[in-house]
């Protein structure tokens, strides 16, 4: 069996819901099923066929080729398979993701891996806004799994976020980290203005001297014995995370958000 590969045609003016084309929703389809399945594109719908040339049959390994920022909802709630999208893609990418593998070749959209729950989140390029978040409305972010970002982030990354891990090797926005509720993010970069802004329980791991707020104590430098095994459990990832569990224990620790709970910490290394 070789890859089910849904190649784009043409680009598309208005944005595609790509929601329907995920692993556990097409695995007991015919091919002719799946290039009939109707995406809404704008006001209008559009046939699979119209929009991709479709090749393969593995349905729990998909792959899409000359994807665009405008293809929203990529791998929504996927489980039990891969997905690899080569070039960028829109926004929600990876939403509630339940189990399974996700990579991005190149850059994604607004709220990436929000609310996902399990699984290895991959994006090569950039991510947008609330990144791992939760929806508008919504009090839960990102719940577990892991999220790996070989590049920058924008502003609110960890909104809400309650579990899992979230690595990011370039910077981020500011507002990360904010109202978190428990879980690890890990910025390599830089980091911008309000970090940890109302969070209440969690880890920040930073590589950088950020910039806090007087709701930060400075809690003394330590050596913390927890941190080279969390940093053993990256080395299968193909990271700059993967390298770093024995340079990573001692670290200058801030506890916060004093305005809130003043139970999550920044450790930043030394």
């Amino acid at each position: 069996m070789s890859a089910l590969t849904f190649t784009v045609k043409k680009e598309t003016t208005q944005r595609v819901d790509m929601s329907p084309l995920v692993c556990h929703l097409l695995k007991d389809l015919s091919s002719e099923d799946i290039a009939a399945i109707e995406l809404q594109n704008g006001k209008r719908k559009i046939r699979a066929d119209e929009l991709f040339d479709i090749n393969g049959d593995d349905t729990k390994n998909i792959v899409i080729k000359n994807s665009y920022g405008k293809l929203d909802f990529i791998a929504k709630e996927l489980q039990d398979g891969s997905m690899t999208i080569e070039g960028d893609a829109g926004a929600y990418f990876g939403m509630s993701m339940k189990s399974g593998e996700l990579t991005a070749k190149a850059n994604v959209g607004l709220y990436a891996a929000c609310e996902m729950k399990n699984g290895l989140l991959t994006i090569n390029g950039n991510a947008g806004d609330f990144l791992g978040a939760a929806l508008p409305g919504n009090k839960q972010g990102m719940k577990g799994g892991t999220v790996l970002v070989k590049g920058n982030v924008g502003q609110r990354a960890g909104d809400h976020m309650r579990r899992g891990n979230m690595l990011i090797e370039g910077n981020a926005g500011d507002y990360c980290g904010s109202r978190m509720v428990a879980g690890t993010i890990a910025v390599m970069g830089t980091t911008g203005r309000f970090l940890g802004y109302a969070m209440q329980r969690g880890t920040l791991l930073l590589w950088q001297q950020p910039k806090l707020s007087a709701t930060f104590n400075d809690c003394g430098s330590h050596t913390l014995a927890f941190l080279p095994i969390l940093f053993k459990s990256f080395k299968k990832l193909d990271s700059k995370f993967a390298q770093e569990s024995a340079a990573f224990n001692r670290v200058q620790r801030y506890g916060g958000d004093m305005a809130e709970k003043g139970r999550a910490e920044v450790l930043v290394k030394l």
